[in-house]
């Protein structure tokens, strides 16, 4: 673990400002559109129209994050669910997940904080409640079969993406129209999470503990059945980057060529008493 966090530090503080800048977008953008005070709502009383809008600000913040320096070196994660996946997939070394996760978790719960310590009347407000995800008014199984389907989605195209050399520099931008497409259209079934620190971040203030499970469930089994579906269609898996394209450092890079150097080495060892057997 000491020696993850010596050589990779910089990346997990990285995943852990990008979620908080996530979450101080989506509770400014709450706020101004779903706040009794804020004028926005008052022009706008559709609650359709005002979804399509919050869709839009959160696509373009997961676009920005992605497509922005520090979303280009650590791979722009920012959800435990899509790290595991990769680390699933070999792609990531288990204590880079591991870390990468629990920044991304210390990350979302500061981004609402930062938001509660400048405009907390506005937050706690229950027209606002901290931006939280919770299920819709049918209940947390159809809640968990949304979130479960759309972190399918994600991921299934993430993969499709990045592993086409044509493609791959389109997969924040594929990745930011989704978001925004899921908070149009299935955000009234579950809130539109996919990420259990996103979910946790804006739960624990209000302390809103009953539906975590859907959010701890869910978005994982979703992201790991689509990793399953796109091996067991024998594609190839690349990198674990949402952008590759740039010249900025590649930990999950790194990790492949170690891991390949080591089963290099382990051949070699293991070809040595074979080779003098043939010379006996």
């Amino acid at each position: 673990m000491f020696a993850a966090l010596k050589k990779h530090w910089a990346e997990y503080l990285m995943e852990a400002a990008e979620l908080a800048i996530f979450m101080v977008s989506a509770s400014l953008f709450t706020i101004l559109l779903y706040h009794p005070s804020s004028p926005a709502v008052r022009a706008i009383p559709s609650e359709l129209v005002r979804r399509v809008l919050i869709g839009l600000a959160m696509g373009l913040t997961l676009i920005a994050l992605v497509y922005s320096p520090w979303g280009k070196r650590s791979g722009a994660h920012m959800n435990p669910a899509f790290t595991l996946t990769f680390w699933r997939l070999g792609k990531v070394a288990p204590w880079d997940a591991v870390l990468y996760s629990l920044s991304q978790f210390i990350g979302g719960f500061s981004g609402v904080c930062l938001v509660a310590m400048a405009a907390s009347s506005f937050l706690s407000h229950p027209s606002v409640n901290y931006a939280v995800t919770v299920p819709g008014p049918r209940g947390a199984w159809e809640a968990f079969v949304a979130e479960a389907g759309i972190s399918f989605v994600l991921v299934f195209a993430v993969l499709i993406l990045t592993n086409h050399s044509s493609w791959g520099r389109f997969t924040g931008l594929v990745a930011g129209a989704c978001v925004a497409l899921f908070i149009m259209f299935e955000s009234p079934l579950s809130g539109m999470s996919m990420n259990p620190a996103r979910t946790l971040g804006s739960a624990i203030l209000p302390r809103l503990w009953q539906s975590l499970w859907v959010y701890f469930t869910a978005p994982p089994l979703g992201m790991l059945l689509a990793a399953e579906v796109f091996v067991l269609c024998k594609c190839r898996v690349a990198c674990a980057k949402y952008h590759h394209q740039n010249r900025f450092r590649c930990i999950f890079c790194e990790f492949q060529a170690a891991q390949q150097t080591k089963v290099r080495s382990a051949g070699n060892v293991k070809s040595e008493p074979a080779l003098m057997e043939n010379v006996n």
